[in-house]
């Protein structure tokens, strides 16, 4: 046992403790995941609680803790947004008052929801690490009771039953994909996971921009910080209950790169028509970056969050389309005269490229004075048919310039 202060028994009292506040949220066979990444997967679908996260789970069985001084006098948590909802939510329900202190860099959608489960927002600092200072500074002043998102025993606790749920349905699983952000979720699991299945593996999931675990777990000193889009695992400071347990229980952790989480958020959306963020998707990305290590295996992948903004879901599904060369943005120069559009659209048309959006630039410095900008967005059936496009402009002597791939396999790609 990797921390002999959270065992098996803890967990499983754990589970009782939150049943019937919490959601027992399914285990589904995804047929077309495990045709995408070569293995059998299995998906724990905790976006399905009420606030569309895990963290519920570890909220309510510490909130179950409270003695009676402790729930009169209310709660206090800093969050990038999942802990806060959960926290927030679960107290409301038990008559708690509660206090969150957030990042002002946390997605709207995360503090609107929070304040709309009846807690009392602040807004400090860039990281959870500057809104840590800010609980502290409140705490001294208003005597609140902290209830930290994931260096906490009840916490950690909350967060395994996923496991004893996830075994219990499907008890031959053969490994465990699990985000890793301060490490909460992923001590709880693997602590239940082990007891129960001592030769199941456990494999971490972790922000290349956040390598926090990778660092404390191999001695390493990769640079931590920047934009993520799995800001739910954005973590600089690893939990000091959680590091043990995953130095003696987990593998990896894999380190995800924007791009690769993007992919998984676009494949929960477009394949299993379910909401991930970045967090949640994390699992799935690391089969997708590391596809060797999970093929032919039984992989139980756990979608831990679905609170992601509608406008950057859009913009990362798009982007997909763009990877996908299902979408084709091409700037074509020529000769300004009547009539030119009329003849670019007709031949995209006889190519079957449905035109999307068009832009005219005559005043650019780089078009010549006589000349026209022309850019182009069409939607196409792949990157045969993107190819077949831009080798049909440039033989009708328009030289078609790709704008804006970089994962553009066709021929004929000129770089802007």
């Amino acid at each position: 046992m990797a921390n002999p202060m959270l065992t098996l028994a803890h967990i499983q009292a754990a589970a009782r403790a939150i049943a019937g506040r919490v959601i027992r949220t399914p285990l589904v066979h995804a047929p077309r995941l495990s045709d995408l990444t070569g293995a059998r997967v299995h998906v724990k679908y905790e976006n399905m609680q009420a606030t569309a996260s895990f963290k519920e789970r570890g909220a309510a069985n510490r909130l179950s803790k409270l003695s009676a001084d402790e729930r009169r006098r209310g709660v206090i948590a800093m969050s990038a947004g999942n802990h806060a909802q959960g926290l927030a939510y679960h107290a409301r329900a038990m008559g708690i008052p509660a206090t969150i202190v957030m990042p002002e860099t946390t997605p709207s959608v995360k503090i609107e929801n929070t304040r709309a489960h009846g807690a009392r927002v602040v807004l400090h600092g860039e990281t959870l690490a500057e809104a840590q200072v800010k609980v502290s500074e409140i705490m001294a002043v208003e005597g609140l009771v902290l209830v930290h998102p994931y260096d906490d025993l009840a916490v950690i606790a909350g967060q395994g039953t996923i496991a004893l749920e996830m075994l219990e349905d499907q008890p031959d699983l053969d490994m465990l994909v699990v985000p890793m952000g301060g490490g909460g979720l992923i001590a709880g699991i693997a602590t239940a996971a082990k007891a129960l299945r001592p030769d199941i593996r456990i494999v971490g999931a972790e922000a290349e921009l956040y390598p926090s675990f990778h660092n404390a777990m191999h001695g390493d000193t990769m640079p931590i910080g920047g934009p993520t889009i799995a800001e739910g695992i954005a973590v600089k400071n690893v939990g000091a209950l959680t590091l043990p347990i995953a130095r003696a229980l987990v593998e990896g952790p894999v380190l995800l790169g924007e791009e690769m989480l993007e992919r998984a958020i676009n494949a929960f959306a477009t394949l299993q028509h379910t909401m991930a963020e970045g967090a949640g998707a994390a699992g799935l990305a690391a089969m997708l970056a590391e596809p060797a290590r999970f093929a032919g295996r039984k992989v139980g992948l756990v979608l831990c969050g679905g609170n992601i903004d509608a406008r950057l879901l859009a913009s990362i599904m798009v982007r997909e389309l763009e990877r996908d060369d299902r979408i084709l943005a091409l700037r074509i120069t020529t000769a300004d005269r009547p009539g030119i559009l009329g003849q670019i659209a007709s031949r995209l048309g006889q190519l079957k490229a449905n035109i999307l959006e068009v832009s005219h630039g005559r005043l650019l410095l780089d078009v010549p004075a006589k000349g026209v900008s022309i850019d182009i967005t069409v939607e196409t059936r792949g990157a045969d048919h993107a190819r077949e496009i831009l080798a049909a402009l440039a033989e009708d002597g328009l030289e078609p310039r790709r704008q804006n791939a970089p994962g553009f396999r066709g021929q004929n790609r000129d770089k802007p």
